[in-house]
């Protein structure tokens, strides 16, 4: 097996066929889905072994497995809401879906088809779940494969939904009901200085908030506008909701930026740094502070262009300490792996411990990753080149690099560029 599958990583032979090229990525599709189902039944043992552990280390029963969905997210190189939400998935395949994990497990079933499954019978009850499980992934009579097999992802949705409500439409109207108070809007980074706006919202709200800009679309579109209809809509929306009367009016808003005195003064490119985003451009910072009223906040640097470290004696930092932290590590979570936004400011190595509550030794974490650390067995500790050093409860390490703003080196500056850097980074820019 490990012989055939050495191979198979290898890649295809020079010269192979396309009906060969075609077979060889169907193997590794089917290699793909296997390694996940020995993924999710090793994550479930992990939690195991680690609820045996802590209690008997006398950890209180309501705080048994916690940590586990954060070292999964650290081995597998994604968020610890991912890791939650694939350790939750695990044990749901192993335990409640045995056909649909079988299907993993055989190399027919990818992990993002499970988690349809999962997410749309989350409602009903283990006997209803079940019952989908084996009508849509269970073998079909004289050996025929499984419906699920041949389905598409939207038709598999749509599967499992319509099997759901005939089970139990109580339980999928009331789930539809609670759904609304998720509701919340998000962004996130796009490429080229641009961002998603996304919202969740009810289906009535959302689909009456694209007629509503669609309909703007269509009368401008109709009035001569060149814009494209992608452009007046996004436009509208807004204008809609920050009162702006044009696309060409200037907002008032305020930003956090990070740049260097040169690049802010036209003799530099180096790349400046948006909290909430990331780099961008100098020159386009420079044209967007042209573009509008921003209040662009003072970092203390040294002649050298490294932020100053800051340091206090109260165990919990102080709201300027708090906010110099957030701006350094660009307002995301230190964790690696994690890119969820900073809520807490927390001790690296634990204030308990000795820990200093100095720049140097704290960073921002979001709640889960600041909770995961607490638990039994986790360690951090501050690398010299602002660094961080996690070790898991299983003894592996993890290191989040130090962010850009502590990387940036940039040529020393005399003391009067110095001051310059200071009074320029302390001014209110107005259009």
């Amino acid at each position: 097996m490990y012989e055939t599958l050495d191979r198979l990583l290898d890649g295809p032979p020079p010269g192979a066929s396309e009906r060969e090229l075609v077979d060889w990525i169907t193997r590794l599709e089917q290699v793909n889905c296997i390694a996940e189902a020995v993924q999710a039944e090793a994550a479930v043992r992990l939690e195991e072994a680690a609820r045996v552990r802590q209690a008997e280390a006398g950890v209180a029963v309501r705080k048994l497995g916690e940590g586990v969905a954060s070292q999964i997210a650290l081995a597998r190189r994604v968020s610890p809401a991912k890791g939650a939400k694939l350790l939750g998935l695990a044990k749901i395949l192993l335990t409640e879906m045995p056909h649909t994990f079988a299907l993993m497990k055989n190399g027919l079933f990818s992990q993002w088809q499970a988690t349809i499954l999962a997410r749309e019978t989350a409602c009903l009850s283990l006997e209803d779940r079940r019952v989908i499980d084996h009508e849509l992934c269970a073998p079909g009579p004289n050996g025929q494969p499984a419906k699920a097999v041949a389905m598409g992802l939207r038709q598999l949705e749509n599967a499992a939904k319509e099997l759901a409500i005939t089970l139990d439409q109580a339980s999928v109207v009331a789930r539809a009901a609670n759904a609304a108070k998720d509701r919340r809007v998000s962004l996130r980074p796009a490429p080229d200085t641009m961002t998603w706006l996304g919202a969740l919202l009810p289906v009535k709200d959302s689909v009456a908030v694209f007629a509503a800009l669609d309909q703007a679309a269509n009368a401008a579109r109709a009035a001569g506008d060149e814009r494209t209809r992608g452009q007046v809509m996004a436009d509208t929306l807004v204008d809609r909701i920050t009162g702006r009367s044009t696309a060409e009016a200037k907002p008032r808003i305020e930003v956090k930026i990070v740049m260097t005195a040169d690049a802010l003064t036209n003799t530099s490119d180096q790349p400046a740094m948006v909290e909430g985003y990331g780099p961008v451009p100098a020159t386009w910072a420079r044209e967007e502070l042209a573009d509008a009223e921003v209040f662009v906040r003072r970092l203390f640097t040294d002649p050298a262009g490294q932020l100053v470290a800051m340091e206090s004696r109260p165990r919990k930092a102080p709201d300027g300490l708090a906010e110099f932290i957030t701006t350094r590590d660009a307002g995301i979570c230190r964790t690696v792996g994690c890119d969820a936004p900073i809520r807490n400011i927390d001790h690296v190595e634990r204030h308990a411990d000795g820990g200093e509550t100095s720049a140097q030794n704290l960073q921002g974490l979001c709640e889960r990753c600041n909770q995961a650390k607490e638990a039994i067995g986790w360690q951090a500790r501050p690398g010299p080149d602002g660094s961080i050093i996690t070790v898991t409860p299983t003894g592996h390490t993890y290191v989040s690099p130090p962010p850009e703003t502590w990387a940036q080196d940039p040529p020393p500056l005399s003391r009067a560029e110095f001051t310059l850097r200071d009074l320029l980074l302390d001014h209110t820019l107005a259009a």
